[in-house]
């Protein structure tokens, strides 16, 4: 005798249906949430590491380039012509209005490598203290949100850079402007939008905008105000 096969009950198929539904939800679900936690905390907690590390490593070059003994006090030196090593730290920054504590490493490049690890330098634009447009970008969010603060920034503020060989203090003069992507101008040497009109020794700072992406940017400017020793 053969058996009927029978279609099963309309409701025991919606039951299946809703909780295959739900199960599919409650993983997608969990997957952004891990998600999402990589990008705020991990990418920080990585970026964090990293910062520390170039900080160290360019630490110890400027104590092995050091001389032994302090040189009798002398006119600077020309700034070397060759470019930074694409990737690689050669200076500190540092901005009080962002607090006490935040200091960051700014290395050769803005592609996506260099500013997981701190700051970006434009190549092409001035080096820091020299004649020109000193440019540099960082992140708004995640690795280690360098840039959260910028809206922050206020005409009178201080932008400290240390290299190799001294340290220099720039001074904001605007609050920061929105702008397209596409205005590259604004690092320039002597930048477009800017407050500044004749050639001089600025300061061009840029980050993502909105806080959560990326279709403008934001940017401050500043002028050299102070050099000294390291």
């Amino acid at each position: 005798m053969r058996s009927r096969w029978s279609p099963p009950r309309p409701d025991v198929v919606l039951r299946l249906v809703v909780r295959t539904f739900s199960e599919v939800c409650l993983t997608a679900g969990t997957l952004i949430v891990l998600f999402v936690a990589y990008v705020l905390l991990w990418t920080g907690v990585k970026a964090d590491r990293a910062m520390e590390d170039e900080r160290a490593r360019l630490r110890d070059r400027w104590a092995a380039a050091a001389p032994a003994a302090a040189p009798a006090p002398r006119a600077p030196a020309p700034a070397p012509s060759e470019p930074y090593p694409p990737g690689r730290a050669f200076a500190e920054m540092s901005i009080p209005r962002f607090g006490p504590d935040w200091n960051k490493p700014v290395l050769e490049g803005t592609d996506a490598e260099p500013l997981k690890k701190g700051l970006g330098h434009y190549t092409g634009t001035a080096r820091p203290g020299g004649d020109g447009n000193f440019a540099v970008a960082g992140h708004r969010r995640t690795y280690g949100d360098p840039f959260k603060d910028f809206p922050e920034l206020r005409p009178g503020d201080t932008v400290i850079v240390r290299d190799a060989t001294g340290r220099y203090t720039y001074t904001v003069r605007a609050e920061p402007l929105r702008i397209l992507p596409t205005e590259t101008g604004v690092v320039d040497p002597v930048p477009r939008r800017s407050p500044f009109a004749t050639p001089g020794k600025y300061l061009t700072l840029t980050t993502c905008d909105p806080e959560w992406g990326h279709s403008h940017r934001l940017v401050a400017w500043a002028e050299l105000t102070g050099t000294g020793s390291g």
